[in-house]
């Protein structure tokens, strides 16, 4: 009786709602033993408090998936369109009014007035951004388009959605023009004007930072001068390394290869962001090598199941949709865990579903409730041959 209510409410892939569960549930032992940090830091609740805390935006982001999984994944691509203008005004309300975490500029965050909530909008911003871009491609495909007529429809959006991310929030920003990339090379836009879009993106790039290093008086309260001390105690082979990743390496060193026990971390007090962007060297710390490879063949297998959905989808916009979502996660997953071993300079990005915290949680709680969507939309062949029969063949390919 109890998997059959369950049915009731899991659908599409049964295998990537099995891993997703595994990793909701997997992310309370690290999140336990690095909210003591919590108290310390926010000066409020408990161990038990953040934990239900947590508990919380999972459930949240629980029934987040359970209802987009039931959303035609057709659907999505004029939500995208709808939500465009949406995020560039939110991209510049949270530019504008900033905030000061422990001290730092991050106006990343934008604070929803009357509460004491704050959003992350880049977070959403970038599947927002992503899946317009799937939508586009899907719309030109087969068609011999220039760069002139994508500059408008595609590339302007895109520079501006970026640009506005960079200057408090440079790593996202990276992260997405790389995703931006990797999804038109993936869509078949011509490589040619890809390298021409990347190019300039990287001239961009570098002009904002000199700017920024030069002439501060242009370009107030960036963070270019965090990136630059980042990188170069990140390139110094005799440096002193900063004082996060040092006290990361010496957590993960700690824990070799069975770890020191749930609870038991000594280096989740003294690590900052030690429930956030450097949980996973906690992770190591108390459960070693072994509970770290659990949560990389997690991270894995959620990958794979991505890859045979986007294959199997018979519709080109699944494809494209599947790898707009899904592919910043993993990316992002691995990024994260890079900077605890120190193979990336910091950066910033949290672990996903494993760090505290609810925006980002949620954003990636979207994306697999939008990857599961496009699951329960796949089909036999001998029901894509019933199809094309009875209807016309464009079909297939049509999306909202």
């Amino acid at each position: 009786m109890g998997f059959g209510f369950l049915k009731n409410y899991i659908k599409g892939d049964k295998y990537l709602w099995a891993f997703i569960v595994l990793l909701a549930i997997f992310s309370f032992l690290p999140v336990y033993s690095a909210s003591s940090n919590l108290v310390y830091t926010v000066g409020a609740g408990s161990v038990f408090s953040h934990m239900g805390k947590h508990a919380a935006f999972l459930i949240i982001g629980m029934i987040i998936i359970v209802a987009l999984q039931r959303v035609d994944y057709k659907y999505f691509g004029g939500i995208a369109l709808l939500g465009l203008p949406v995020i560039f005004v939110l991209l510049i309300v949270t530019l504008l009014q900033g905030t000061t975490i422990e001290g730092a500029n991050a106006a990343r965050w934008l604070k929803l007035p009357g509460t004491s909530i704050t959003i992350q909008t880049s977070t959403f911003a970038s599947m927002v951004l992503l899946v317009y871009i799937a939508r586009y491609l899907t719309k030109i495909r087969n068609k011999d388009v220039t760069l002139g007529q994508s500059f408008f429809p595609l590339f302007f959006p895109m520079f501006v959605i970026i640009g506005l991310i960079f200057p408090a929030n440079g790593s996202t920003a990276v992260i997405l023009f790389v995703m931006c990339m990797v999804l038109l090379f993936i869509g078949g836009y011509p490589i040619k004007y890809l390298l021409g879009i990347f190019g300039f993106g990287v001239l961009a790039g570098g002009a904002f930072i000199f700017i920024a290093l030069n002439f501060a008086d242009i370009i107030p309260n960036s963070r270019v001068h965090t990136w630059k001390s980042r990188i170069e105690n990140f390139s110094k082979d005799d440096g002193i390394e900063s004082y996060q990743v040092a006290h990361a390496k010496a957590a993960i060193n700690r824990g070799g290869v069975s770890g020191v026990g749930p609870g038991k971390s000594v280096f989740k007090q003294t690590l900052p962001q030690s429930s956030s962007d450097f949980i996973f060297a906690i992770v190591v710390e108390e459960y070693g090598i072994m509970g770290s490879m659990f949560l990389i063949f997690l991270f894995l297998m959620i990958l794979f199941r991505m890859m045979v959905i986007a294959t199997k989808i018979h519709t080109f916009f699944g494809t494209l949709l599947v790898f707009a979502v899904g592919l910043p996660i993993i990316f992002q997953a691995f990024i994260n865990m890079g900077v605890a071993v120190n193979l990336f300079p910091v950066t910033g990005q949290p672990l996903p579903m494993i760090s505290y915290g609810g925006t980002a949680l949620w954003v990636v709680c979207i994306a697999f409730g939008v990857v599961l969507s496009v699951s329960r939309a796949i089909k036999s062949q001998e029901e894509i041959d019933l199809e094309v029969k009875r209807n016309a063949p464009e079909v297939i390919e049509d999306i909202a």
